[in-house]
């Protein structure tokens, strides 16, 4: 740790200030408010009238509701995938390739002892992966949501 650099704020991954985007950046064009992405929020969507002319309300709470478990139901399909799918992999290839796990890496490791010692790593990195994407997505919902309710 230097000591020149402030300590990083709590709960972020990037080492130093955000980078200013370049003077051609342009954000993308606002969404309609029923295909808003999980991190995007519906609270200041205006009134915009219908084909009848009638304003139609924007969308309530229960749309950030939607976009919050949908967002959750991604990230734990995503973190199980993951970790079972490399150890359906590893067990079928255990039961029909036996041969090629049999093969020598180096000194006394083969191909299926470190695919095995594999397991570890690769589960510990599907938990870190959804936790950063919580952080990142789901987290700042969830706390939008949070306060709304403890502001009604």
């Amino acid at each position: 740790m230097s000591h020149g650099n402030p300590p990083p704020a709590p709960h972020s991954s990037w080492p130093g200030p955000l980078p200013k985007p370049s003077p051609h950046y342009r954000p993308p064009p606002q969404q309609h408010a029923d295909y808003l992405l999980p991190w995007q929020s519906s609270e200041t969507a205006p009134d915009a009238p219908d084909a009848s002319g009638a304003p139609t309300p924007a969308p309530g709470r229960h749309s950030d509701l939607r976009r919050l478990r949908t967002s959750y139901r991604a990230l734990r399909r995503t973190a199980a995938l993951t970790a079972l799918g490399y150890f359906v992999v590893f067990l079928l290839l255990s039961g029909y390739a036996k041969d090629l796990l049999d093969q020598p890496l180096f000194g006394g490791l083969n191909i299926g002892l470190a695919l095995g010692l594999c397991q570890l790593p690769v589960t510990l990195l599907a938990i870190a992966l959804y936790e950063r994407t919580a952080r990142r997505t789901a987290d700042p919902l969830a706390a939008r949501l949070r306060r709304a309710g403890a502001a009604r």
